[in-house]
């Protein structure tokens, strides 16, 4: 994803507002470009701290298996932030650099090699954020470029929605996927494509005709998340928080379904949530 037009950067910020209609996000670039806060009609949908809100997953997604992957004959070690693996990618811990922003939409990119997470190959990494001019969604994208030898990667997102948002019932989830990928006692996919099981879940599913995955609070909000990625790992084994989140691959994908990310393709995923109110009287 190209960032040519780009010739003025915005000014570094700790965080970059956009306000559409009754919804307003905050994305912190300072802290490996979260979303922050996402408001609907004055109410936080997101877990709050600095671990949470909503991060991007990349150059990995989930975990790599020991923190190790190849690219050809070459063995790479990632740090391993979740013993024995190494968990959620590089990118959610650094800095990112403010493009540029507007009223609804902001441009971000970090460089992979950045000496404070460092990724073994050069490329860059852009996130746009845009908000629907009328409030109603919210759209990410996300595309990784090499800009020296082609390297395997995955981009996804890992948003932590609150499951109850102050009153009334808690979240409910629907969604219909094809299959769930068997998870090991090592918490990653066995290989296996089982039927669907009953949750809680920290599993990874398929949905091949893109992930459509539904959040109702009962009389509250009705929040869908869609992407064309085929690939959704659904968390909601804390009692704060459940996370739905799209990914272009499962967990340890870099070893077991590798994405070739080359000068010539790079990777690019999107992901739009939608939502209205269940309030009375509101449309």
């Amino acid at each position: 994803m190209s960032t040519d037009r780009d010739t003025q950067a915005a000014p570094e910020a700790t965080g970059v507002r956009l306000v559409a209609g009754s919804t307003e996000l905050t994305v912190r670039p300072d802290d490996g470009c979260r979303i922050g806060s996402l408001r609907i009609g004055g109410t936080e949908i997101l877990r709050q701290g600095a671990t949470y809100g909503c991060f991007p997953m990349v150059p990995w997604c989930g975990r790599i298996e020991h923190g190790q992957f190849r690219n050809g004959g070459e063995v790479h070690q990632m740090p391993v932030n979740a013993p024995p693996h190494a968990i959620h990618g590089t990118g959610r811990n650094l800095r990112w650099r403010t493009v540029r922003s507007s009223a609804t939409e902001a441009v971000f990119t970090y460089e992979l090699t950045d000496p404070a997470a460092p990724w073994p190959y050069p490329g860059r990494v852009t996130q746009l954020v845009e908000l629907a001019e009328d409030g109603g969604s919210l759209t990410l994208t996300m595309g990784v470029e090499a800009t020296g030898d082609s390297f395997p990667a995955q981009a996804g997102w890992h948003p932590w929605f609150l499951r109850n948002l102050g009153v009334g019932e808690d979240a409910r989830i629907d969604f219909a996927p094809e299959w769930q990928e068997e998870r090991g006692a090592d918490h990653l996919p066995t290989g296996r494509r089982i039927m669907p099981r009953p949750g809680p879940w920290d599993d990874c599913f398929g949905m091949p005709r893109g992930v459509d995955v539904t959040l109702t609070w009962p009389g509250r909000l009705e929040l869908r998340v869609a992407s064309r990625a085929e690939w959704v790992v659904i968390y909601d084994e804390q009692e704060a928080a459940v996370c739905v989140e799209p990914q272009s691959g499962p967990p340890n994908g870099l070893n077991t379904l590798p994405r070739l990310v080359t000068p010539i393709d790079p990777l690019e995923i999107s992901t739009t949530w939608s939502w209205r109110s269940l309030l009375p009287g509101t449309a």
